[in-house]
């Protein structure tokens, strides 16, 4: 009998699919622009609220009653009482709970964002994750169409604040109640069209990818794509095609209000819509935003079976080269809209709700393309090198490093094994360090430290012509007095700060 045990299987380290590690770039980079995000939002009155990453899986509007677990596009797990909770899907849901389950102590209007994590239990594929940020914002209990401008106002002015110039964004708006009313219009009002309506919002959807050409056809009989895969149209006939089609296809919205007028009058919700557009047209136009920043859209359709009354989608137009090497527009960051029976469900009355989310790693990546994200200097430490483990000298050491943090300057004593000093400025140069602390013995008896410039020989500014005359403008290596360190680490790191503005063309 072998009595010798057998040898533990090592683990296997594996990222779970749909989900990514982020790293201290992108963590920075979105800090960064959420904090420009939220300026803005705090500049228009809102505050922020925090609601949990779980919720109960029927206040997200995901239970499915027929199922076991219900898990259709969320992440779902049972309590100990066998209730279900779930990850939240998004971040407007767990808002609707907090509103109604406070409703007495919260001031109405209630204007407020946050930010964070929501999860979609769904195929995951390049670029579609099932974890993803989104920052969002909204205002509760203001049932007038001022506050969906306000909204589209306030999206308009954070793409500006993150550095995205006008010609380059345009906020699209458009009113579900209009698209309501072209429907009614064509015969497709009432609870029996419900299919039908919901495959013609379908087939609008796919505007952009298909042309109104593909539209058509999906509005119609159905498509057939290059893959020979038939898609089943909605089955209109071409009068009611043509009337969806005007719809979706207006350009100019004042040259066309009139027609849509008259297209949806006598329905029950249409004429409302458009009496709305217009409303919020002449708002936004009164505040100084003008097409180019926000412009009526017949073509957006967002939230099928969500939004009640306005809709609207931050749209950037410059172009980006995709998977294929092809040049595309980038499309849309974000959007949102009015939602007033979301809030209503817990309520058993009508309580008015807008707000629109923001795409953060969609918005990041935009961001990224044209240079306006990741730019920000984050400097690395200075290293504070150890020479001797003694009691004494890390005691010193450890002295130095703190001075320097008081002063407000990123320092970091060497952690690793000490003894082999030459692995200690291969971890700095690594790590990207700007300036090394050295003192050995007989410097700490002189009460002075060595700082090394590492960034000496790199050569940043193009206005040294040779080596020669950099190492004549910066000494790699000075010898001062203890008490002068703070002074000249900081005189180094305002040195190396100048060479960077020279080497970027900034002076």
């Amino acid at each position: 009998m072998n009595d010798k045990q057998k040898k533990p299987q090592k683990l296997k380290a594996r990222l779970p699919r749909g989900f990514v590690d982020r790293t201290a770039d992108d963590i920075r980079a979105v800090n960064e622009m959420t904090a420009k995000i939220r300026e803005v939002y705090e500049h228009y009155g809102f505050d922020p609220v925090e609601t949990p990453l779980f919720e109960y899986t029927d206040a997200l509007g995901k239970f499915l009653p027929d199922s076991d677990r219900p898990n259709e596009g969320v992440f779902s797990l049972q309590d100990d009482d066998e209730q279900w909770m779930s990850l939240r899907y998004d971040l407007t849901a767990p808002l609707a709970r907090h509103v109604a389950e406070n409703f007495n102590e919260i001031q109405l209007p209630y204007r407020t964002y946050r930010a964070g994590y929501v999860f979609r239990n769904e195929k995951p594929g390049p670029g579609r994750f099932r974890q993803f940020m989104q920052f969002d914002a909204d205002t509760v209990g203001a049932p007038g169409v001022q506050a969906d401008a306000e909204m589209c106002m306030m999206m308009a002015d954070t793409l500006e604040a993150l550095g995205i110039k006008r010609g380059d964004y345009v906020i699209r708006v458009n009113n579900r109640k209009v698209l309501d009313g072209v429907l009614e219009a064509i015969g497709l009002g009432g609870g029996d069209k419900a299919g039908q309506r919901l495959n013609v919002l379908r087939a609008i959807d796919k505007l952009d990818k298909f042309g109104p050409e593909g539209v058509s056809l999906l509005l119609g009989p159905g498509r057939k794509d290059e893959s020979g895969d038939f898609t089943k149209g909605a089955g209109l006939n071409q009068e009611q095609i043509d009337k969806v089609l005007f719809f979706v296809g207006i350009k100019d919205y004042a040259e066309s209000a009139a027609r849509l007028a008259g297209l949806v009058a006598g329905t029950s919700r249409g004429g409302e819509g458009v009496e709305e557009l217009n409303f919020i047209g002449a708002l936004v136009t009164s505040a100084g935003y003008g097409s180019d920043r926000i412009k009526i859209d017949p073509s957006v359709v967002r939230g099928l079976e969500y939004y009640t009354g306005p809709v609207y989608e931050a749209e950037l137009l410059f172009d980006v080269t995709n998977e294929k090497g092809d040049k595309v527009v980038f499309g849309s960051v974000g959007g949102g809209g009015r939602y007033d029976g979301l809030v209503s469900r817990f309520m058993g009355q009508p309580v008015p709700a807008t707000g629109f989310s923001i795409g953060v790693s969609r918005l990041m990546t935009a961001l990224k393309n044209l240079g306006k994200l990741g730019a920000s200097e984050v400097i690395e430490p200075v290293l504070v090198t150890v020479m001797d483990g003694d009691v004494e000298a890390m005691g010193r050491y450890q002295k130095m490093t703190q001075q320097l943090r008081a002063a407000g300057i990123r320092a970091e004593m060497f952690q690793g094994n000490w003894k082999k000093f030459g692995n200690q400025l291969k971890y700095a140069d690594r790590r990207g360090c700007p300036i090394a602390i050295i003192q050995g013995g007989d410097e700490r008896a002189e009460g002075v430290v060595q700082i090394k410039d590492l960034i000496e020989g790199k050569r940043l500014s193009g206005e040294i012509e040779d080596n020669a005359s950099w190492r004549e403008a910066r000494v790699a290596q000075e010898t001062v007095m203890e008490a002068d360190l703070v002074a000249k680490v900081r005189e180094i790191l305002a040195a190396q700060a100048e060479d960077r503005k020279r080497a970027g063309g900034d002076v």
